[in-house]
C-alpha cells in the first residue's frame, strides 16, 4: 500500500495539471486511473477534493482545497446522488 505522503505527492502533480490530465500512475498499483472530483459551495473557489484510483480503489480526501481555475466543482448543495456521481466507495489512505 502506498503511503499518505506518496498520495499527497501524486495529488499535487495531478492538481497542478488541472484542468488538463496529468497521466500519472497510481502510487499504489501503477495504473493510469487517477481521478479527482471537487465538491464545494458554488463560486467559493474552494471545496473538498476526492482523489482516488479507479483500479485499486485507494485514495485520499482533502478538505478546504482551492479549486483551480478551469476545474469543475460540484455543488455541495446538490442532492447526494448527483454530488457523489462517479465517486466510488474507495479505501482512504491515512
Amino acid at each position: 500500500m502506498a503511503t499518505l505522503d506518496e498520495w499527497l505527492d501524486a495529488y499535487e502533480v495531478v492538481y497542478r495539471a488541472l484542468p488538463a490530465t496529468a497521466h500519472l500512475p497510481c502510487p499504489n498499483c501503477g495504473h493510469h486511473a487517477l481521478r479527482m472530483v471537487f465538491i464545494g459551495p458554488p463560486g467559493a473557489g474552494y471545496g473538498y477534493a476526492s482523489f482516488w484510483c479507479d483500479t485499486c480503489l485507494e485514495g485520499i480526501h482533502v478538505s478546504r482545497a482551492p479549486v483551480p481555475a478551469g476545474a469543475a466543482a460540484r455543488s455541495i448543495d446538490a442532492p447526494d446522488e448527483e454530488r457523489g456521481r462517479g465517486i466510488p466507495n474507495y479505501r482512504l489512505v491515512t
